[in-house]
């Protein structure tokens, strides 16, 4: 592992200058600027604290950023893994967070010493988007108390909504306002401006100035410490058995989604820095990023696709650009703690809307739709609703086992088609020797699934004297569709049948070999021989 890490820094670093270190520096500024906002919104809507979210982002960048897979890897909390930790928060408190993301992190880093990571590659593409819409959708309805200023209990999304009945939505109009004028703001902010200055920091700029010079009963952020270390954070001592029995299942979730994240973020973005990631190397720093972050007082981290991209596009040339993006936050948060501490709640909640959706994946959305993908379709509501009723851990699996039942229904639709002979089509000589012969063209796999369709046609050519069946388009034939061959041959003997195959494919002709043993079949490799050897043997033959 040492050696292919000692080779990814070697192969980055070659030829490494002052103009590169310049670019670097310039890019780990603009993508610190994009961070920091989310950063506190991220850390916010988890259930923990601003500060943990930048604690997070800060150890992250400079942790998992220095052993990242790939240079322009930039980690930190995401949306996605705040929607989870939300429930771990409100059930098992920020302990529970906690020990869930140090637990994940052992899975990761074993992950990465495994080399796990081609397993994302199971996972259906509309499970994919469909549980990062049903994660936007947490996202959203999480940040209702603090758009409208109201409260709610419960341990998740559901149980929160529904709490409103016995709590009452009292709305406080003045936190309504603010949050409501940020959404607008950042939804009609000009993209062109957006490339100097991210609509999410100027929003948090702007209402928090506001907040300083107009006293309004509006929630802020509170208080941000000026260190690296929380008050809140993991011990040695808080280890037990019983303890990461309780967090088992949510960190399995934390591992699983940590990975789905960082390494679809990493295939992405080294398409657009054409550089492909080294995912198993990706894996291990997560591992160790996230086995680190609870002892700082930090969430889980997971590579993010919009810093990620940011980092690319303002020129990244090396993973200093993740790291130094992590000191200009921590500088921040050194010399602009007081002034954070003022940052409205409703203007974070606002932000975190406008990213919640922004995160679907609207160009595959859309696409499903256009071109009537029903099965993916299905596969994407069932598993955008699961991750919000459920979680994502079984979200994924019910999403998995829903790909592979409509994979294995699509697989067993075969087409069967029953003709005459055409002496036209293979430009022979026609005659009515064969009148009462049939040509049989089969497509699609022959398996337990289709065998009903098969029976079926077979007992329709028991009247015929002879029948070529055309077998080019079957990939693959099972045992209950090899026993009705059987018996079909055993029936064709009795009545005096004569049975020829065509175009069979090497593993089908294979499987079929021990047919022609007891009863005496011909093969030939496509039906226009068979024609031409019956034509030569019945009329030309027969006439001589």
């Amino acid at each position: 592992m040492l050696k292919n890490y000692m080779r990814l820094l070697r192969k980055e670093f070659t030829g490494y200058d002052l103009s590169k270190f310049q670019k670097d520096v310039l890019a780990g500024i603009t993508v610190a600027a994009v961070a920091l906002p989310l950063a506190l919104a991220f850390g916010v809507s988890s259930g923990a604290d601003a500060a943990a979210g930048l604690i997070t982002a800060v150890i992250a960048g400079l942790v998992i950023g220095g052993l990242s897979g790939g240079f322009y890897q930039i980690s930190g909390p995401t949306g996605a893994m705040a929607a989870i930790l939300m429930s771990i928060a409100a059930k098992q408190g920020m302990q529970g967070v906690l020990l869930a993301t140090f637990l994940a992190g052992g899975f990761l880093l074993v992950a990465g010493i495994f080399r796990l990571g081609t397993l994302t590659s199971f996972i259906p593409a509309p499970v994919i988007t469909g549980f990062t819409s049903g994660i936007a959708i947490i996202i959203a309805l999480g940040q209702v108390d603090n758009l409208f200023g109201v409260s709610s209990k419960g341990a998740n999304v559901m149980e929160k909504l529904t709490s409103y009945q016995d709590l009452g939505f009292a709305i406080s109009f003045p936190t309504l306002l603010m949050g409501s004028l940020v959404i607008i703001g950042m939804v009609f902010y000009p993209k062109k401006w957006g490339q100097k200055i991210p609509s999410s920091l100027l929003a948090i700029v702007i209402t928090t100035a506001l907040m300083m010079l107009v006293d309004w009963p509006i929630a802020t952020v509170g208080e941000i410490p000026q260190t690296l270390i929380s008050n809140n954070r993991l011990s040695l001592g808080d280890f037990s058995l019983s303890a990461f029995q309780t967090v088992l299942v949510p960190a399995i979730s934390i591992a699983l989604l940590g990975m789905i994240e960082s390494l679809l973020c990493g295939a992405s973005a080294g398409r657009m820095a054409n550089r492909q990631l080294d995912s198993n190397q990706e894996l291990i720093a997560q591992g160790i990023g996230n086995l680190l972050l609870p002892f700082f007082g930090g969430i889980p981290a997971t590579a993010a696709i919009a810093r990620t991209s940011v980092a690319i596009k303002s020129g990244a040339q090396t993973r200093l650009a993740g790291m130094i993006h992590a000191i200009v936050l921590f500088l921040s948060m050194l010399i602009f703690a007081p002034i954070m501490s003022n940052i409205p709640m409703p203007a974070l909640a606002g932000v975190l809307i406008v990213t919640a959706w922004r995160m679907n994946e609207w160009e595959t959305i859309k696409e499903l739709f256009a071109k009537k993908y029903w099965s993916a379709i299905l596969l994407f509501f069932l598993t955008m609703g699961c991750t919000v009723i459920f979680d994502l851990s079984i979200a994924i699996v019910i999403g998995i086992i829903s790909g592979c039942v409509f994979f294995v229904a699509k697989s067993a639709a075969i087409t069967i088609s029953i003709e005459e002979v055409d002496w036209q089509r293979v430009n022979l000589p026609e005659t009515r020797q064969l009148d009462n012969w049939a040509v049989v063209y089969i497509s699609g796999p022959l398996f337990f699934m289709s065998a009903e369709r098969l029976k079926a046609t077979l007992a329709q050519l028991q009247e015929k004297e002879g029948i070529i069946f055309s077998m080019r388009g079957v990939p693959s034939i099972d045992l209950t569709a090899q026993s009705l061959f059987e018996e079909f041959q055993e029936k064709a003997a009795l009545q005096g049948q004569t049975i020829i195959y065509t175009s069979l494919q090497p593993e089908v002709e294979k499987q079929l070999e021990h047919l022609w043993e007891k009863q005496k079949t011909e093969q030939h490799r496509t039906v226009a021989h068979a024609l031409s050897s019956l034509h030569k043997k019945y009329v030309i033959d027969g006439e001589a």
